[in-house]
């Protein structure tokens, strides 16, 4: 008897990322529908950006990917470098972007003095000073971008209550299974969370791969020095801005980001940092993130059903729902 509950328990919860995957779909395509009627950006609204990049060491492909950033349909903006160690091997490799690009203002800023434990967010304290510009866009190293990257970043700002402006991602990748199976389920899955909160509620995150900023906004809520000791610096920053009053819009765009040759346990470390991160943010989250793996509830549920055809059920709802979600999230 007890058995009896407990298999149908199982079988009810392995319905709940089916729904999950329901749920994100439609988010997604009321989102990109959205974007797409939406009327375009006011092209005469290009105020001056600094552009923040504070790097560690060379990425895949990592010379390709800032060179993306010298070549925006842009009329005013600065691309600012920061390196915590002088002796860092990216260095050269900016030294010969500025030579490839001389028409743009390309700097880099050496050293960081200690604010907390996190070094790239003492690195991002650093980098604010220098810069010469109020709106401030922040990315990683391994991403890329194309030529109406500050366009879609700084349109939003033309609304006084947009406080951050982030973005989705696309993938590159020319490695091997490992990370070809990284740079398609993390755009997915990562996607699908941010349509659904910005459907339910709006975002109170921001994403790495781009944060913009106004100095001003950055100043409210206590600069990177208030946050110098998080390491999950993108989700603090949302968190912060909306907590004082302003929200967080999307880019139309997303980024393209540049993901490297790496093992099957180098992709499980990857997943396990995540995963670390996540728990420590919101706890409540990751424990609820279990509902959204379809997989291992459908093979259990496969397992347990009542019949062959029940269990061909539940793995054909689980394939043809979960490459749904991703087709329409992530594509």
């Amino acid at each position: 008897m007890i058995l009896d509950v407990l298999r149908w328990l199982v079988l009810i919860a392995a319905l709940a990322p089916l729904a999950y995957y329901v749920v994100a779909t439609y988010c997604g395509w009321f989102y990109f529908r959205t974007v797409r009627k939406a009327p375009p950006a006011t092209p005469g609204f290009t105020p001056p950006v600094s552009i923040l990049k504070p790097v560690r060491g060379l990425d895949h492909e990592a010379y390709e990917n800032f060179a993306s950033f010298c070549r925006l349909d842009y009329p005013q903006y600065e691309i600012l470098f920061g390196v915590v160690d002088s002796d860092d091997p990216v260095i050269p490799l900016i030294e010969n972007l500025q030579r490839s690009f001389p028409e743009r203002a390309i700097r880099i800023s050496v050293g960081a003095p200690s604010l907390g434990t996190s070094p790239k967010m003492n690195n991002l304290c650093r980098l604010v000073r220098e810069a010469k510009f109020d709106l401030l866009v922040i990315n990683d190293s391994d991403v890329r971008v194309e030529a109406d990257y500050l366009r879609n970043a700084v349109a939003p700002f033309q609304d006084p209550q947009v406080g951050v402006v982030t973005a989705f991602f696309r993938s590159i990748t020319k490695g091997n299974f490992a990370s070809d199976l990284d740079a398609v389920g993390v755009p997915s899955d990562s996607s699908a969370n941010v349509l659904v909160a910005h459907k339910f509620g709006g975002i109170d995150f921001a994403l790495g791969w781009t944060m913009a900023i106004t100095k001003e906004r950055l100043e409210e809520i206590g600069g990177f020095e208030a946050m110098a000791s998080h390491h999950s610096d993108d989700f603090t920053l949302g968190n912060r801005i909306v907590k004082h009053g302003y929200r967080i819009a999307l880019m139309r765009k997303p980024v393209w980001m540049v993901f490297p040759r790496e093992g099957l346990r180098q992709f499980l470390m990857h997943e396990l940092r995540w995963s670390i991160m996540l728990r420590n943010i919101r706890p409540l989250g990751y424990v609820g993130l279990a509902m959204t793996f379809g997989l291992p509830w459908a093979l259990l549920a496969a397992v347990l059903a009542p019949s062959v055809s029940a269990s061909a059920g539940y793995l054909l709802a689980y394939l043809i729902l979960r490459l749904t979600m991703a087709w329409i999230v992530a594509a």
